[in-house]
C-alpha cells in the first residue's frame, strides 16, 4: 500500500524479466500513467528486453517518447467517442508523419508550436507547517496564490504525499477561518457515479433545466406533467424494466457486475407514453443520447443548458453524450467533468484547486485542452496546484516544486522550488533536462 502506481507497475514488470519467460504476449494499459519522463526511459528499457527475451508487447500508451521508440504504432481515431473508433494508421512510426487527420501525429512530429514559459506574479504567498509524512522529513514549502504550481519530481519523490499534508493544512485554516483560502476544491479521477443511472447530465445539473423545457411543452401541459415526469429516477414515466438505467444489471458469479442495454426500452430510460412528448422534434430520450457538441447547436438559445455545455466544450468533452453512463467515463474524462461543474459555478474569491495528476491516461491533445482550462481558472482569479509530469503543463505553470532527487529514500526534499524557466538551469533537477526538450522542439 506504501507504493506508488508507477512503482508498483515497474516491480512487476521486474518479475517479468526474472522470470525468464519467452514466447509470452503481454498487453499493458497505459503502463507510463503516473511516471515521471525519467521513470519512463528506466520502464521503456524494461519493456524492450522483454521483446528482446522473445516476447511480444501489445501497449496502450499515451507517452509519445515510448510511441516513437515502437515497433508498430495502432492509431486509433480521427477524435474521441461516436467520432472516433477507426483505425487511423497501423504501422511503423515514421509512416505515421505522412497520416492526414491524425492527432496524434501533430504531437508525434512536433507540428504543434512549442509552449512558451510565461510568468505570471503571485497575489501572496501561503506559508505551510513543516510537512513529515512518509519519507517528508520536515520539509518547507510555499505556494503561490493566483497561479499556475505543479508539483513535479520522479516516482516515489513524494509529491502526492506533499499534496495530502497541503491539502489538510489548507483545509483546516479555511475550517478555522483564519487567514487564507476560503475553499479548496479537490478534483481527482474517482468516477462520478458507480452504476449507469449517475450520468453526464445528471452530474453536471444541465438535466434538470432541460427536463423544466420538456414539462413546459403543450403535450406534458395538457397532461398534466411537470418535471418530475422526465426524471428517470422517478417511477412515474421512466421504465418499469430497467426502472430507468437504461441497462439492466447481469450478476456473473466470481466476476464483476456487467451491464447490458435493455430490452424493453433500448436504453432510452423512459416508458414509450413518456416518448411521446417532443421538444423540438426531439423527445427526452433523443436528447440524451445527443453528444455534448451536438446538444451545443440544439439548446444555443437556452443559457441555463448552453452554459454547462460550453464548459463540456471547454475541457475537450463535446464527444460524449449527455447520458453517457458513469461506468462508461475514464478517470480522465471523469476528471474534466468535474473541472467543467466548477467553471460554471459562480466564482468565489480566494478558491484553491488541488489535481493529483490530472493529466493521467490523457493523449496530448486532451493535455492541451486541459492546460487551457487550468489557465482560465488562474485567469479569473483562482489558485491551481497539480502534481505533474507531463512538460506541457510544467511549461505552462508559474511556479514548479520539484521533489527528489530521486525516490524513496533518496527522496523526500525539494530540489527546486522557482519558475520554469529558472528549473532549466537547476543542475540537481530530473525535470529540467526533459522541460528543455518540450520548450526546445520544432
Amino acid at each position: 500500500t506504501a507504493l506508488s502506481p508507477g512503482e508498483l507497475q515497474r516491480v512487476r514488470l521486474a518479475g517479468q524479466l526474472r522470470a525468464g519467460l519467452f514466447g509470452v504476449l503481454y498487453v499493458l494499459d497505459e503502463p507510463s500513467a503516473g511516471l515521471h519522463p525519467a521513470d519512463s526511459a528506466a520502464l521503456y528499457a524494461a519493456l524492450r528486453d522483454l521483446v528482446t527475451a522473445g516476447n511480444s508487447l501489445f501497449v496502450v500508451e499515451h507517452d509519445l517518447s515510448i510511441a516513437r521508440q515502437a515497433d508498430w504504432v495502432v492509431d486509433v481515431g480521427p477524435s474521441a467517442g461516436v467520432l472516433g473508433g477507426h483505425v487511423v494508421h497501423s504501422g511503423p512510426p515514421t509512416a505515421l508523419a505522412d497520416v492526414e487527420g491524425s492527432k496524434t501525429a501533430e504531437f508525434m512530429f512536433d507540428r504543434t508550436a512549442p509552449p512558451t514559459l510565461t510568468t505570471r506574479t503571485p497575489s501572496a504567498w501561503i506559508d505551510f507547517d513543516p510537512i513529515s509524512l512518509h519519507n517528508l522529513r520536515d520539509v518547507e514549502v510555499r505556494l503561490p496564490t493566483g497561479v499556475l504550481t505543479a508539483v513535479t519530481g520522479v516516482s516515489g519523490s513524494g509529491k502526492s504525499s506533499l499534496l495530502t499534508a497541503m491539502v489538510e493544512q489548507l483545509e483546516a485554516a479555511a475550517a478555522s477561518g483564519a487567514h487564507g483560502p476560503r475553499r479548496i476544491v479537490v478534483i481527482d479521477q474517482k468516477p462520478i457515479g458507480r452504476s449507469p443511472r449517475s450520468n453526464l447530465a445528471t452530474y453536471t445539473g444541465l438535466f434538470d433545466p432541460v427536463r423544466r423545457l420538456f414539462a413546459a411543452t403543450p403535450a406534458a401541459k395538457d397532461r398534466g406533467w411537470t418535471a418530475g415526469r422526465f426524471s428517470f429516477n422517478v417511477e412515474a414515466g421512466r421504465c418499469p424494466t430497467c426502472e430507468g438505467e437504461g441497462f439492466v444489471a447481469i450478476e456473473l458469479v466470481f466476476l464483476p457486475t456487467s451491464y447490458s442495454t435493455c430490452p424493453t426500452c433500448r436504453g432510452s430510460r423512459y416508458d414509450p407514453e413518456t416518448l411521446e412528448v417532443h421538444y423540438r422534434d426531439r423527445d427526452i430520450g433523443q436528447v440524451l443520447a445527443m453528444t455534448v457538441h451536438d446538444a451545443a447547436a440544439f439548446f444555443d438559445d437556452v443559457p441555463p443548458v448552453q452554459r454547462a455545455l460550453t464548459t463540456l466544450l471547454d475541457v475537450g468533452l463535446g464527444y460524449l453524450t449527455l447520458g453517457q453512463p458513469a461506468t462508461e467515463l475514464s478517470g480522465g474524462e471523469a476528471q474534466r467533468i468535474k473541472l467543467a461543474t466548477e467553471l460554471q459555478r459562480p466564482r468565489r474569491e480566494g478558491t484553491v484547486f488541488v489535481l493529483d495528476e490530472p493529466t493521467g491516461g490523457l493523449h496530448p491533445v486532451n493535455v492541451r485542452d486541459l492546460v487551457r482550462v487550468l489557465n482560465r481558472l488562474v485567469e479569473a482569479g483562482d489558485t491551481v496546484v497539480a502534481v505533474e509530469h507531463d512538460m506541457q503543463v510544467v511549461a505552462a505553470a508559474d511556479w514548479v516544486i520539484e521533489l527528489g532527487p530521486g525516490g524513496g529514500d533518496r527522496g523526500g526534499t525539494v530540489v527546486a522550488a522557482t519558475t520554469p524557466v529558472e528549473l532549466l538551469d537547476v543542475a540537481d533537477s530530473a525535470t529540467a533536462p526533459y522541460l528543455r526538450v518540450a520548450v526546445e522542439r520544432g
